[in-house]
């Protein structure tokens, strides 16, 4: 831990930022101060736009020349905001590096993982090729990769999410460097690779006494990693404590009200609130707002029903085939919500995707209200793709950016021939203020919105057909826990109105706990144990199950310290029998 006598490893002192734009000036960071010492995690936490990332950034000097920056920031005695291009490059990556929020843009898609990792270690240290690759495949093993002495050779697409943002970490901690920021380390990681990865950090802090600046949305992470807090806001620090104190004692209104919109286990449940205030407010049926009215479901029929599913991939050069679904079975009634839960690789994603018609299975059922979709062509399956709507995990490359907003949204009515001229722009009207987009939303094109927003144009894209059945993939884990707090509530709202089946896909346990009536635990493709969200949260019977719900992070410090020495007494017990 820190000495009281230690210089800084990074001070920050009156930084201001302001970006150059076509509508003048944009003042994204405002005399902000803080430091980091040595063997230290100071977290910044805020919402988008508070300036979190951009401050960061220019301890690392990654602005665009559109920032002008004033003020002053220090690496141990060096001035950051004085050194030349040149300067910067010798430095980052050795005694300074950053862990990327977007693994997938940061990673050169031309190049091996290994070799983006071997780079960094030759630019700062003096290797040799062999020495660098067998450098690299101990850090991949170091971050958890699975078979790393066989995915150092692999590239970046055929890793998935959190692969790609393990080789991230893998390229930061390369050099030992004395100061690490981690914009996001662990937003598409799942719970146990997140306790790892967290792990690791703690022991490179301990081991080296590297300096760890921790951009993070996620308060339970803050909980179990940080030791003190910065709290942003437009641009400005509106808070700076010790983790325990600012969880105990919040001062700032903000920081309340970002404590309170965090999910967490056992917390009360946000269907069970909406379907209360439904149940009390609900108008007579014939002034209820027009929504999305599901098609009546066979009686007794679930309206999806997955049976013995299997989905292999052709291994390339001789290999075996890899079978990433191995004879699942699920079913989701109407106005129901499976929750679809599993480490990175376990094959959620490839069932979604199998359900929505966008992944061959190689053999098995799947029917949606009677009808099994998994034999048709393309042609007979167009129909059925009505019946059903999918929310993506990044909204940002889900929507088409050439088209509006409102163009996006009427997009598969004009696809399915639906809806025309007025009657198509009432409905996009509609279906944007059911979501609860101000008006005037519908003339903007998705950059112009936030994450959130986003987000929320995404879901109302994936209503418009009124589905039998929704997937929603991972739909919040990039958003800020106060936006994230809505977006679950809108979605239960509308799916207490509307009454469609939802498969719910997520990494994010506490997430699930706010939402699904039912959960499905994937390994390796596998369901391992699925019954009632209680039964699965509270009472596992597996050993993987109890080990995914001890993972989870709890914005409670005092409390995640307990689980966390829980967690690694049962991760001990089980590796030991």
């Amino acid at each position: 831990m820190m000495s009281e006598q230690a210089a800084p490893a990074l001070s920050v002192k009156g930084l201001s930022v302001t970006f150059a734009t076509d509508a003048g000036p944009v003042n994204a960071v405002c005399s902000v101060s803080y430091q980091v010492f040595p063997g230290e995690v100071l977290a910044v936490v805020g919402e988008s736009g508070s300036g979190k990332s951009v401050s960061s950034r220019t301890a690392i000097g990654l602005l665009p020349p559109t920032a002008q920056v004033r003020g002053l920031v220090t690496l141990g005695t060096d001035k950051i905001t004085s050194m030349s291009e040149k300067q910067l490059t010798a430095v980052r990556g050795g005694a300074i590096s950053m862990v990327f929020q977007e693994p997938g843009s940061a990673l050169d898609p031309l190049y091996t993982v290994g070799y983006q990792i071997s780079e960094a270690l030759r630019a700062h240290r003096d290797m040799k090729k062999k020495q660098a690759r067998a450098r690299a495949v101990e850090l991949l093993r170091m971050v958890g990769l699975p078979d790393p002495d066989e995915r150092v050779d692999y590239y970046p697409h055929q890793l998935s999410g959190g692969q790609k943002q393990r080789v991230m970490i893998a390229i930061a901690i390369a050099c030992e460097p004395k100061v690490i920021i981690a914009d996001e380390p662990t937003t598409a990681l799942d719970v146990t690779v997140q306790a790892e990865i967290l792990e690791l950090l703690r022991d490179l802090r301990d081991r080296i006494g590297s300096a760890i600046v921790l951009i993070t949305h996620n308060m339970g992470v803050v909980a179990d990693l940080a030791d003190r807090v910065v709290v942003m806001r437009a641009g400005e620090v509106v808070e700076e404590a010790p983790v325990d104190e600012l969880f105990a004692n919040p001062r700032h209104e903000y920081t309340r009200a970002l404590l309170a919109a965090v999910p967490h286990l056992g917390a009360s449940r946000i269907r069970d609130q909406v379907t209360a205030v439904t149940c009390a407010t609900e108008p007579a049926a014939d002034d209820r707002p027009v929504l999305a009215k599901a098609v009546p479901p066979v009686p007794d029929a679930p309206v999806l029903d997955i049976a013995d599913l299997v989905v292999e991939f052709h291994g390339a050069l001789g290999r075996t085939a890899f079978r990433a679904v191995d004879a699942v079975n699920l079913t989701i009634g109407r106005g129901e919500t499976l929750g679809l839960v599993g480490e990175s690789g376990s094959g959620k994603s490839t069932i979604g995707r199998c359900v929505a018609g966008l992944q061959r299975a190689t053999s098995g059922a799947i029917r949606v209200q009677g009808v099994d979709i998994a034999r048709m062509s393309e042609k007979q399956l167009r129909p059925m793709r009505k019946r059903l709507g999918f929310v993506f995990q990044d909204p940002a490359t889900s929507l088409n950016p050439r088209l509006t907003v409102g163009d996006c949204v009427a997009e598969p009515l004009i696809v399915h021939r639906t809806l025309t001229g007025t009657a198509l722009r009432e409905r996009v009207r509609h279906l944007l203020d059911d979501v609860q987009l101000p008006a005037g939303t519908e003339k903007r094109y998705p950059h112009e919105l936030s994450g959130g927003q986003r987000q929320r144009v995404s879901l109302a894209r994936a209503l418009v057909l009124n589905p039998d059945l929704l997937i929603a993939d991972e739909p919040t884990s990039a958003l800020d826990v106060s936006v994230q707090a809505k977006v679950l509530e809108l979605f239960a709202q509308l799916q207490a109105e509307c009454g469609w089946a939802c498969l719910f896909i997520s990494h994010d346990l506490a997430v699930v706990d706010q939402l699904a009536d039912r959960i499905a635990v994937l390994c390796r493709g596998a369901v391992v144990e699925q019954g009632t969200r209680d039964e699965i949260l509270r009472h596992p019977t597996e050993e993987y199950t109890r080990r995914l719900v001890a993972a989870v992070p709890v914005p409670d410090p005092i409390e995640q310290r307990r689980r966390r020495t829980e967690s690694a007494a049962l991760f001990t017990a089980d590796h030991t029998a």
